[in-house]
C-alpha cells in the first residue's frame, strides 16, 4: 500500500498561491494519484487527479484554470499548483492514490486508497 504525506499547506490572502506537494514512501509510477479537501461542516470533494503516466489530467470545475495538477514519478511525488485563490478554497487537502495500478482516470473517492494526513489551506479575504 502507498503511504502518502501531504505539505505545502499554509495561511494565504486571497488572489495568492500556494503549492502543495504529496510524497510517497513507495514507488507511485503505476497509481493514478488525486486531490481532494475538506472543508469544515462539509463533505470531502474532489480537486484534481492525474493518471499514472501523467498524460491526462481532471479537475472539478471550481478548480479549472487555478490549480494544476503534476506528478514527477521519479521522486514519487505529486504536485498542486494553486493559484488565484479564494476564501472558498479553504479546506484541508488530501492526496491519495487509486487503489487499481493503471486504471482509467476517475474522480470518485471510493477508488482512492492511501490517504495522507491532510495539509490545512486557509484562505483570508
Amino acid at each position: 500500500q502507498v503511504q502518502l504525506v501531504e505539505s505545502g499547506g499554509g495561511l494565504v490572502q486571497a488572489g495568492g498561491s500556494l503549492r502543495l506537494s504529496c510524497a510517497s514512501r513507495r514507488a507511485i509510477t503505476n497509481y493514478n494519484m488525486g486531490w481532494f479537501r475538506q472543508a469544515p461542516g462539509k463533505e470531502r470533494e474532489f480537486v484534481a487527479a492525474i493518471n499514472w503516466s501523467g498524460g491526462t489530467t481532471s479537475y472539478a470545475d471550481s478548480v479549472k484554470g487555478r490549480f494544476t495538477i503534476s506528478r514527477a514519478n521519479a521522486l514519487n511525488t505529486m504536485y498542486l499548483q494553486m493559484n488565484s485563490l479564494q476564501p472558498e478554497d479553504t479546506a484541508v487537502y488530501y492526496c491519495a492514490a487509486d487503489r487499481v495500478p493503471r486504471a482509467t482516470l476517475t474522480q470518485e473517492s471510493t477508488r482512492f486508497s492511501s490517504w495522507g494526513q491532510g495539509t490545512q489551506v486557509t484562505v483570508s479575504s
